[in-house]
């Protein structure tokens, strides 16, 4: 799941072993996973789960290394209590499990979460992160919360939307060569079009012989030809952040 229109199923990729070095808290109606660095800190990075949940180890390994690079790091429940897609579910029903989970309809839940990083964590300076799903919700995001200095958008995209080029702040795009979910052509179009429309800073990369998922669901150490690209995109990520925020 990765562009509005063409909704197609994900492989899980690999399952990371990981407990995660946060915690979980309750913020207002939304269970979220938190992170900090060791260092006090007034930049925070939101980070938005793919199909599969705010629980999976990969995304908030993520959510680690973010914290890791000093920034307050948080994974919400954007699905809000509604069950993540599971590997083993029937895919013939994923279009309908996605009726209830619009990654266009989630500004209550951006509100709570921006709230309490303001006031509860004392953040001035915020960005975005998200994968899949929730790439399409930092591209949502991007287009409507000036208040968010940089966001990165993992494979997702949006499609069908006439303003979809209007960002208001430095966005960067990360796509794989291979991805069979998001085809080449609609990230040409994706650069064309923001090169007319955009009047901020923003980035489309893609990066060879990668497939959907790459960055935060395929491991670096048994997946050797591909280490190369998924160290390279997480730094890139890491340098977006780091420039805006």
């Amino acid at each position: 799941m990765a562009n509005e229109a063409r909704p197609c199923p994900c492989d899980i990729g690999d399952r990371f072993e990981y407990g995660g070095l946060g915690h979980e808290v309750q913020v207002e109606h939304i269970k979220a996973y938190v992170c900090k660095p060791s260092a006090s800190t007034e930049k925070a990075v939101v980070v938005i789960q793919d199909i599969f949940g705010w629980q999976l180890p990969n995304t908030r390994y993520m959510v680690d290394m973010l914290a890791a690079n000093g920034y307050i790091a948080i994974c919400p429940d954007f699905f809000v209590g509604k069950e993540p897609w599971n590997p083993s579910d029937d895919w013939s029903t994923f279009g309908e499990w996605l009726k209830t989970r619009d990654a266009r309809k989630i500004d209550q839940e951006a509100d709570v979460v921006l709230r309490y990083l303001k006031q509860q964590c004392s953040a001035k300076k915020i960005g975005v992160v998200g994968f899949c799903w929730g790439g399409i919700v930092v591209h949502h995001l991007m287009m409507k919360y000036p208040e968010l200095k940089a966001g990165v958008s993992v494979y997702g995209i949006i499609r069908d939307s006439d303003d979809r080029y209007n960002l208001l702040k430095p966005t960067f795009f990360i796509f794989g060569e291979k991805d069979d979910v998001i085809p080449l052509d609609q990230v040409t179009l994706l650069e064309q079009k923001l090169k007319q429309h955009c009047k901020v800073d923003y980035r489309v990369k893609t990066y060879p012989g990668q497939t959907h998922g790459f960055v935060h669901r395929r491991r670096e150490d048994i997946n050797p030809q591909d280490k190369p690209y998924i160290e390279e995109a997480r730094k890139d990520m890491i340098s977006w952040l780091n420039k805006y925020i």
